[in-house]
C-alpha cells in the first residue's frame, strides 16, 4: 500500500474503462490522480466516485491533441497541486474499417488522438518532469500494435508507433532520471467488449493461453508497477497484459 503516496498523477482518457481503473488504482495506492477527459459531466462523475471512497482526485477537461489546451491544463494541475509525477497517456479511439474502405477522416481522426495526443501530453509532462529530475511516463498500447489486426489498420499503426515512441523517449529522458515504459492489454472486459455477442468473446477466449479474457485492474497493476519504485532501473519496455496471447 501507498508505494505512491503523494504523487500527482495526471491520467488521460480516465473517466471509464481502463483508465478509470487506473486511476483508481494509484488513488488506492496514495497518489493525487487527475481525471483528465473530454466531458465535463464524465469528469465530474469520476471525481466524485473518486472522493467518496475517500481518494485524493481532482479532474480536468480538454483534448488531448491540442497543444494550447492541453498547455492549459498542465499549467493548471502544477499551480493546484505543485507538480506532476506521474503521466499515463491513456486517451485512444477506434475507428474501425478495411484499408480499401477506410476514409482519411478516420484515419487521421485515430492518429490524431492515439498518437499525436500521447506525444503532446508527454511533451507538456517533460517540461516539468525535467526541472524536479523525476517522474514515470506511462503510454497505453496495445497487442495490436503488436501483431496487428485485419480492419484496424489505423489504430495498430498508432499502437506500433506508440510502442517506438515509448523507446525512443526513454532514451531522450533517461538522463533526467525520468523512465518510460509502455503497456499493451490484450483482450480486456470492459463496456466496449461487453456489448459483443458471446460466441465472439468465447473465440477470443480460445485463442488466450490462460483462457479468458483480462480485467482493467489487470492493466492497472502493471501501470502501478511502472509508476513506482518497484520499476525504479525499468524504461524503454513494452509488456504485454494479454494472457499470453502474443508471447513467442
Amino acid at each position: 500500500m501507498n508505494r505512491i503516496k503523494d504523487k500527482v498523477a495526471v491520467i488521460t482518457g480516465s473517466a471509464r474503462g481502463i483508465g478509470y481503473a487506473i486511476a483508481e488504482y494509484f488513488a488506492s495506492e496514495g497518489a493525487m490522480v487527475i481525471i483528465l477527459d473530454l466531458f465535463p459531466e464524465a469528469v465530474d462523475a469520476a471525481v466524485q466516485k473518486l472522493v467518496s471512497q475517500g481518494y485524493k482526485a481532482d479532474g480536468f477537461t480538454g483534448n488531448v491533441t491540442s497543444s494550447g489546451e492541453m498547455e492549459t491544463v498542465f499549467s493548471a494541475v502544477v499551480e493546484k497541486h505543485k507538480t506532476i509525477d506521474i503521466l499515463v497517456n491513456n486517451a485512444g479511439i477506434t475507428k474501425d474499417n478495411l484499408i480499401l474502405r477506410m476514409k482519411e477522416e478516420e484515419w487521421d481522426a485515430v492518429i490524431a488522438v492515439n498518437l499525436k495526443g500521447s506525444f503532446v501530453c508527454t511533451q507538456k509532462a517533460f517540461k516539468i518532469m525535467m526541472r524536479q529530475r523525476f517522474g514515470s511516463i506511462i503510454n497505453i498500447a496495445s497487442v495490436i500494435g503488436l501483431m496487428g489486426n485485419a480492419g484496424q489498420a489505423n489504430y495498430a499503426a498508432t499502437k506500433g508507433g506508440l510502442i517506438a515512441f515509448t523507446k525512443s523517449c526513454a532514451k531522450e529522458f533517461a538522463s533526467r532520471n525520468i523512465r518510460v515504459n509502455a503497456v499493451a492489454p490484450g483482450f480486456i472486459q470492459t463496456e466496449m467488449t461487453a456489448k459483443l455477442p458471446p460466441e465472439v468473446v468465447e473465440s477470443y477466449a480460445k485463442a488466450i493461453p490462460l483462457g479468458k479474457m483480462g480485467l482493467p485492474e489487470d492493466v492497472a497493476k502493471l501501470c502501478l508497477f511502472f509508476a513506482s519504485d518497484d520499476s525504479e532501473y525499468v524504461t524503454g519496455q513494452t509488456i504485454a497484459v494479454d494472457g499470453g496471447l502474443t508471447m513467442y
